[in-house]
């Protein structure tokens, strides 16, 4: 109570009168500037609050409150540019683990990539870029709380591991497929598909988009602007790349098979380190409050 009243950003705090149970204690609540919720929780970490209890955050829509808006002016900054550490971490740990609906979705996209690069639809291949929830999974580079480079690399291991090889198998086994039954060509000719050629040939405008795009999502991921992740998912070819690596399996093509995996690991090495990058500037800006807070209070 002490802490949270000598806070600036903290206001209604309340405490609640009847003890709770399972842990004992007593329930107390407050509103935090959402740009202060961060150090604020690290304050009450110190307490060991989470050890012995628990500390739970809820998202505050709208806060009519002339109490409110001092406590949201003595917090530095805008609140749609805060990132809450503790709530990205919460949000993306659900995503760590592998899910049969992550791996339909991963599947799904593939298939819809396939035949957009067979038919060379660009309506098709930007289709499956919106449903392959891969980007979902750069998520877990957030986990940073701690340090930025390795929950990335993680991510992008786990990814590599699990994730496309799923989405490749599919896109290869539905093209062995309709081959075998007549839906697709016995032989493909690459010359007259634009799209996967594009596709099979990484250069440096690819990386500058990926790296684009990869900053971008991290920045959509991690702070309230969530409505710019429908850009970056079309503007990342990982799902293309890897139905394209599937396609040109099934159809021997080596060459385009070669190029689609460099499109591949340079998109995911160029989500990499725009997205390290971007986390670590903002973990460098959350201890830069971090260390104000504490000079404030102290």
């Amino acid at each position: 109570m002490e802490l949270l009243c000598a806070t600036d950003s903290v206001c209604n705090v309340i405490r609640l009168s009847d003890p709770a149970t399972r842990p004992e204690g007593e329930v107390i609540m407050c509103d935090v500037a959402r740009e202060d919720a961060s150090v604020v929780i690290a304050d009450l970490k110190e307490l060991d609050i989470h050890h012995s209890g628990s500390i739970t955050l809820e998202e505050i829509d709208t806060a009519i409150s002339d109490v409110a808006d001092r406590a949201e002016k003595h917090a530095r900054g805008a609140p749609a540019d805060a990132v809450v550490w503790e709530e990205v971490e919460a949000r993306t740990d659900e995503q760590v683990e592998l899910s049969a609906t992550f791996l339909a979705f991963m599947v799904l996209a593939a298939l819809i990539a396939a035949v957009g690069i067979y038919q060379d639809s660009p309506i098709l291949i930007v289709g499956a870029m919106v449903v392959g929830p891969e980007f979902g999974a750069d998520r877990r580079p957030l986990r940073c709380a701690r340090a930025a480079a390795r929950p990335a690399r993680t991510a992008i291991r786990r990814r590599a591991a699990h994730r496309l090889p799923s989405a490749i198998a599919a896109a290869h086994v539905a093209t062995l497929v309709f081959k075998a039954t007549g839906v697709f060509a016995e032989d493909l000719d690459q010359s007259g598909h634009q799209l996967s050629n594009i596709i099979a040939n990484p250069d440096f405008l690819a990386f500058f988009v990926a790296a684009c795009a990869g900053a971008a999502g991290m920045l959509s991921l991690s702070t309230s602007k969530s409505g710019a992740l429908i850009g970056v998912l079309i503007s990342v070819t990982t799902i293309p790349a890897a139905a394209n690596i599937g396609v040109t399996a099934a159809y021997a093509d080596w060459e385009n098979w070669r190029g689609s995996i460099g499109q591949l690991v340079l998109n995911m090495g160029a989500i990499l380190v725009a997205g390290t990058a971007t986390l670590a500037i903002q973990r460098m800006l959350y201890h830069r409050r971090r260390r104000r807070h504490e000079a404030g209070i102290g």
